[in-house]
């Protein structure tokens, strides 16, 4: 939980001053869902700062009068719908939300700026309004955090920021998932002392000492395009 969270005010700072900014037109009446699954899923504007928040995990909504979806990126339509999200209209982005409320031990107000983190498909989500005043225009935006997301760092990133091999590169985007060593052995049918030779190597690039430590900084490098 300590490591989400400060994922999560990472990520904040990072897009403070668009979400200050942030004045939204009306919504358009139609939505063109091929464009929408091209683009990842994401209908909201083109800013790198969202983009971001799909890298690091962050589900982000625009809802007009606290209940109607406008805006959504990839990573809250998959959250709220699964992989068919790309490809559904915001009326059902609209009630997943509503029934991941519904869920909620307390009935939840949403104000400006609200977070909301969630974990497994049936635990109830916490809802933190980090900006608790209801806006002028009765838009609020909604930043939604996965406790069970695994964040995958860009392999070529990778490769060009601490120079792995192919090999070391697979190794560690496997350990990014949550896999184990002797899982990957198996699973990949290498020897044990493959996989610990490429640990090792990898360990040596990156500086890192421990497994939790080196999915720590993949995490972190996940931000990057």
């Amino acid at each position: 939980m300590t490591f989400a969270s400060s994922h999560a005010e990472t990520s904040l700072q990072a897009i403070q001053p668009f979400l200050d900014s942030r004045r939204l037109p009306p919504p358009p009446r139609s939505r063109d869902l091929p464009a929408i699954a091209e683009t990842g899923g994401r209908d909201t504007p083109n800013h790198p700062a969202l983009g971001a928040l799909d890298r690091l995990g962050c589900g982000y909504l625009v809802l007009a009068d606290g209940r109607s979806v406008v805006e959504a990126n990839a990573t809250a339509r998959t959250l709220l719908l699964g992989a068919s999200g790309a490809t559904r209209c915001l009326e059902e982005v609209s009630r997943a939300f509503r029934r991941l409320m519904d869920r909620s031990r307390t009935r939840p107000t949403l104000g400006a700026l609200s977070w909301v983190v969630v974990s497994g498909r049936d635990e109830a989500p916490l809802f933190v309004n980090q900006t608790p005043e209801q806006p002028a225009d009765g838009r609020c935006l909604v930043m939604l955090l996965d406790l069970d997301a695994h964040l995958q760092p860009n392999p070529s990133m990778l490769q060009r920021m601490f120079g792995l091999t192919l090999a070391e590169t697979r190794l560690a985007m496997l350990l990014a998932q949550g896999e184990v060593p002797m899982e990957i052995a198996r699973s990949r049918r290498l020897s044990r002392t493959t996989v610990r030779s490429q640990l090792a190597a990898i360990f040596a690039k990156t500086q890192t000492r421990r497994q939790a430590e080196l999915v720590s900084l993949l995490t972190r490098v996940a931000v990057l395009p």
